[in-house]
């Protein structure tokens, strides 16, 4: 039987090095230490630092707790640096009844992050492809999209790298994503203008190369 003593001993680093960073308090207020994310001293310390230089009280009740949970929310915003995207596409599927047309997702929420200002982007994707011999299951789609939105972004790249995934490992006749989004960056700072909304769009294949094909897909987006 393998010893358990190099886990244990590294679980008590750990804790050693971040035993005052576990502690949270669960939505019903009680502090619990299980399925937490250990969050190093240095991190929760620029937390604090930031909250001292907006002209706030760091050590006042309601932000006592505010570094912990900060870097814990940015570490699942972030989520998407530790996801390959192309895994949700490695299954695929040959038997489709002779189903030869396109496979559209539309309006996909999404959230993502600006990587100027690190302000939320919030918006919807609508996801096609012209299967040429392989389709996949529709879920993995948006599963690509949050893969990639769940990084610090900007609109366009959020957009091409979307495509190319699915480009590349699906090899379809065509594929095509347009993202609408609003920028907090640009609602709620600088030129404040809520309301405005961006779109951006990448095109490959029939979608870009045939007209038809082209004025079908963004027809059916709606756009």
């Amino acid at each position: 039987m393998p010893s358990a003593a190099p886990y244990l001993t590294r679980q008590f680093v750990i804790k050693g090095e971040c035993q005052m960073l576990y502690h949270d308090a669960d939505d019903d207020g009680e502090m619990s230490e299980k399925g937490k994310i250990p969050v190093p001293q240095d991190v929760q310390q620029a937390i604090v630092t930031l909250l001292r230089w907006t002209g706030d009280d760091p050590e006042r009740e309601g932000l006592r707790d505010t570094p912990l949970r900060v870097a814990r929310a940015w570490k699942e915003y972030c989520s998407g640096y530790g996801d390959d995207p192309s895994v949700h596409l490695s299954r695929t599927f040959e038997e489709v009844g002779g189903y030869d047309e396109l496979v559209l997702l539309k309006d996909i929420p999404f959230q993502s992050h600006c990587e100027h200002h690190m302000a939320p982007i919030i918006g919807k994707a609508s996801i096609a492809y012209m299967p040429k011999d392989r389709v996949v299951g529709i879920s993995k789609l948006a599963r690509v999209l949050h893969g990639y939105a769940r990084r610090l972004q900007v609109q366009e790249r959020l957009t091409a790298e979307v495509a190319a995934c699915i480009w590349e490992h699906l090899q379809p006749h065509g594929v095509a994503v347009v993202i609408e989004a609003s920028h907090s960056c640009m609602t709620a700072r600088g030129v404040r203008t809520p309301g405005v909304g961006m779109i951006t769009s990448r095109l490959l294949g029939c979608f870009l190369d045939d007209h038809r094909s082209r004025k079908e897909v963004m027809g059916l987006m709606g756009y």
